[in-house]
């Protein structure tokens, strides 16, 4: 299993996005998988590090990393809605809530079609429906099953 090209993957979220510049998709994609590492569990954020180029990965490893020395509860995300997870993705990023929506799911269907289906069905299962609305629309309805 090889892992995605890192510029690949910039490129067609900054596309996808309407981003202005690499950097910028660079710092959005960094803030959405650095808030999906938070909210599933960390074993299932270390599988799709693990399918990511090294720099992007990091902002996963990072995360899991951080709550593992925090103590956080061994295998436990933490639980948190839409409305916090933009919250988050905004204050990394400095936009808005309802930008930082629009730019996770352009993040979220760049990823989907990047990694292994196996592992984005994980994802969307350890998903809240309100967040997994963010998903590819066939992504976010097959986890109802």
């Amino acid at each position: 299993m090889s892992t995605v090209q890192h510029d690949e993957l910039i490129g067609k979220v900054q596309a996808l996005a309407q981003l202005p510049d690499r950097g910028s998709a660079e710092h959005t994609t960094r803030a959405v998988l650095t808030t999906l590492a938070e909210r599933v569990p960390p074993g299932l954020a270390d599988h799709l590090a693990a399918q990511l180029s090294p720099g992007l990965a990091e902002s996963i490893t990072a995360t899991t990393d951080e709550a593992e020395r925090a103590g956080a509860g061994h295998g436990h995300a933490e639980r948190f809605d839409l409305t916090a997870f933009a919250g988050r993705v905004a204050a990394r990023v400095g936009t808005t809530e309802e930008a930082a929506i629009q730019q996770s799911a352009s993040v979220l269907e760049v990823l989907d079609a990047a990694v292994t289906p196996e592992i984005m069905e994980k994802v969307a299962a350890a998903l809240p429906a309100d967040i997994r609305e963010l998903l590819p629309i066939s992504r976010a309805d097959d986890s109802g099953t």
